[in-house]
Order: structure tokens, then C-alpha cells, then sequence
């Protein structure tokens, strides 16, 4: 059963038959079709969906997604920026327009100088051109893309947030009719929060509890390299 969950922000949408479970999808295309089908029952109020993928992880979901619902694609690089000793863990992001959110709560606790944190956001800045050129190359820029379309923008799961949230930021700034998220998986706190951000989250697995991982939702779970992601969006692009 799909349904709007009733008990939280009535722009949150999910699958009442996936909560507070773990491993329920084989991996990511598997999850980018469940998601087509809670955004196929919106087609009616979306006069010009735009699905936007956050790469890596959110390229096959987004596929996956579009082959099924038939609807149009496009990348929409972001990356989060990391902490000096270790690459896995951020304190804010930057997106694709060069729009920054940091993590505030987080920075005051963090033995960085304000140098060290302009230092990353310049190198991460750095790191999302040099992405959207890979993955984009030439096409028109995402500021004329986006606007008038119902901008959803896709990853394959929501931890934290904060990039999600520079995505939606930057989003804005190209005049959309509308700016909504999709993922398979997500927070419940970290959904509850986007919710307000935005005019729809579509998540299918919504998961309470601390430590929060997207991972636990997948029973096929790796990190995706810039050249699988290259491959996907080359096959894709042959198959169309």
C-alpha cells in the first residue's frame, strides 16, 4: 500500500509497508522503481516533472525511476564538503550554481579556523565544476533548464541532509513551478525537516532511530565510482 502519511507534514508521502524496515530493496535500480511508483500516482499534479540526479548514487535511482515513468532527466552535481581527516564524514556541501550550506551546529564543535572551512568549500567548489563538466559536458546549463519544470530531485537516500539541502537551494534559484525531493530511503527526522523546504518528499523507506545509515535500506550496497556513473548515463543515453 502507497499512501500520504497522515501523522507528520502532509507534503511527506511514503509506503506505509516499508517503515522502520532494513535491507528492502536489492539495490538501487530496484529502488529508483519502487520510487517511480509513488511519483506515477502525482503525474496528474506535475504539469513538467523534471527528474534531477545527485551523483553518484542518485544517477540509477533517477534512471531507473525515468525508464518507468518516462519522464525527463538531467544531473544536478552537489557535493558535500569533508573534514581534512576524514573523507567520508562533511560539514556542509556546495551545489552545482556554487550555493553553499554549512553545518553550523556541527562547525562550532569542530576544530577548524575559518580558513580551513573556506579552503574546503573552494576545493569542493572546485570538485562540483570539474563534475558537471564530466557529466553534463555540453549541454545547455542547468539555470536554463530548470526553470517552469516541477524540479525533483532524486539521490538514493537522505542521512543528514545537508547536501540535499544545497540542492534545494540551488534549485530555487532557477525559478522552478515547483521543487520536490525523491528517495528511496531517508531519516524520519532528516524528512520531517526537508518537508519544509520543500512542496513534496517522496521517500519510500522511512527509518526513525541513531545511527541513521542509507545503506541499511540495500541489500546490494557500494559506493559508485565517476566512471560507473559515466557508463550509465552513456547506456542510457544509447538506449534512448
Amino acid at each position: 500500500m502507497v499512501e500520504e502519511n497522515p501523522t507528520r507534514a502532509p507534503r511527506i508521502i511514503d509506503c506505509a509497508e516499508l517503515r522502520e524496515r532494513i535491507a528492502v530493496f536489492r539495490g538501487r535500480e530496484e529502488a529508483g522503481r519502487v520510487l517511480a511508483g509513488l511519483l506515477a500516482r502525482e503525474q496528474r499534479h506535475l504539469s513538467r516533472p523534471l527528474l534531477l540526479a545527485i551523483p553518484s548514487g542518485g544517477v540509477p535511482v533517477a534512471l531507473a525511476a525515468a525508464g518507468v515513468l518516462g519522464w525527463p532527466l538531467d544531473i544536478a552535481p552537489v557535493s558535500k564538503i569533508t573534514l581534512p581527516w576524514n573523507s567520508e564524514a562533511g560539514y556542509g556541501a556546495v551545489a552545482f550554481d556554487g550555493t553553499v550550506r554549512l553545518n553550523e551546529p556541527l562547525l562550532s564543535r569542530l576544530p577548524l579556523t575559518r580558513a580551513m572551512v573556506e579552503e574546503g568549500i573552494a576545493q569542493t567548489r572546485q570538485k562540483v565544476q570539474r563534475r558537471l563538466r564530466a557529466l553534463r559536458g555540453d549541454r545547455p546549463p542547468l539555470e536554463r533548464v530548470i526553470p517552469g519544470h516541477d524540479a525533483i530531485l532524486v539521490d538514493d537516500g537522505l542521512a543528514s541532509g545537508f547536501t540535499m539541502l544545497a540542492a534545494v537551494e540551488a534549485v530555487r534559484h532557477c525559478d522552478p513551478a515547483s521543487v520536490s525531493i525523491a528517495v528511496p530511503t531517508g531519516s524520519r527526522e532528516t524528512v520531517e525537516r526537508l518537508a519544509g523546504e520543500v512542496d513534496r518528499v517522496w521517500c519510500c523507506n522511512i527509518r526513525s532511530g541513531y545511527p541513521f545509515a542509507v545503506a541499511d535500506a540495500y541489500r546490494n550496497w557500494y559506493d559508485l565510482t565517476e566512471e560507473e556513473v559515466l557508463a550509465l548515463l552513456e547506456t542510457s543515453a544509447g538506449s534512448t
